[in-house]
């Protein structure tokens, strides 16, 4: 039985991370905007963060060194691809998302070639085809879409994957700055509330958490806790069980992500995204990384 728990693990951790998607739906379909939420995802995200770490007791690195590392992971894997993906969210399905997240493995494969990060693949280059061709799917099938007005959306939607795959390689090529995965994290989220709280404030998008609350409130907090809890067993087992086996998180995020879809939003979709998850799936497996040459970043599914 003891060889069956890294993958319960890793189910553990995909279907939790798929829950985050729809939930995402629900807060913004409230009214909420992007910015404030940012904000309290961070904030609720530095309070698990920082616990985990007090209780790894392990200090935060707070030097000239590693602060450009976490402005540069807030903007680059939080606010940007945050605020781009919660306007997404507005007008497209979460399972669309879902899918359009999946393409990270397959985008991260040419930024890598081009900051030559990886060697040229005729197998991952047949990933990123499939990839595409998915995308193809969704946008150029009438059927796909319940409303052609959507398409507009697509574009926005594909942003949060550009912004993960760049993320993934910035860490591959230039480190952490002397920071563990966790404390990137925790210190970037940090960094991260300083920036969108008072963006937040001015511009009218701030959440103010006294009042009472609805479903889009629980939503806000289950998915930021859900995330911080989740991206700590990520790291747990990518360090226990290697980051080729732990990749395979991105097929079950995908999945979970359309069933929850489904589950919690009643969201039904037609044929062709099911040919489009199909040609997802063959993407993601023929980019990941092999045992031999375990180029990777870690997956993103906020």
């Amino acid at each position: 039985m003891r060889h069956l728990i890294p993958y319960g693990w890793l189910l553990f951790i995909g279907v939790s991370w798929g829950a985050t998607q729809p939930l995402t739906k629900i807060a913004v379909s409230s009214g909420y905007q992007p910015l404030g939420l940012i904000f309290w995802q961070m904030l609720i995200g530095v309070v698990v963060l920082g616990l985990v770490n007090m209780i790894r007791r392990r200090p935060l690195p707070i030097n000239r060194r590693v602060l450009p590392f976490y402005l540069a992971i807030a903007l680059i894997g939080t606010i940007i691809p945050n605020a781009a993906s919660y306007k997404a969210y507005t007008v497209l399905p979460s399972g669309i998302m879902s899918l359009l997240l999946s393409l990270i493995p397959m985008i991260a494969f040419p930024i890598a070639l081009m900051l030559g990060l990886d060697r040229f693949s005729f197998k991952r280059m047949a990933g990123l085809s499939f990839g595409l061709f998915a995308v193809l799917l969704i946008i150029g099938v009438p059927e796909a879409l319940p409303n052609a007005a959507m398409l507009a959306f697509i574009p926005l939607g594909l942003l949060p994957s550009l912004m993960y795959a760049f993320e993934g390689n910035f860490v591959a090529r230039f480190g952490t700055g002397g920071a563990g995965p966790l404390q990137l994290l925790l210190g970037a989220s940090i960094i991260g509330m300083g920036i969108t709280g008072p963006l937040a404030y001015s511009s009218g998008q701030w959440i103010n958490p006294l009042h009472a609350w609805g479903v889009a409130d629980v939503a806000v907090v289950a998915s930021a806790l859900i995330h911080s809890v989740v991206y700590t067993a990520y790291v747990m087992i990518v360090r226990q069980f290697g980051p080729v086996f732990s990749v395979q998180v991105s097929y079950v995020v995908t999945a979970a992500g359309l069933g929850w879809a489904m589950l919690i939003l009643g969201e039904r979709y037609a044929g062709p995204i099911w040919l489009a998850l199909a040609l997802m799936f063959m993407g993601i497996y023929l980019v990941s990384p092999n045992l031999k040459d375990p180029q990777n970043g870690k997956p993103h599914f906020d």
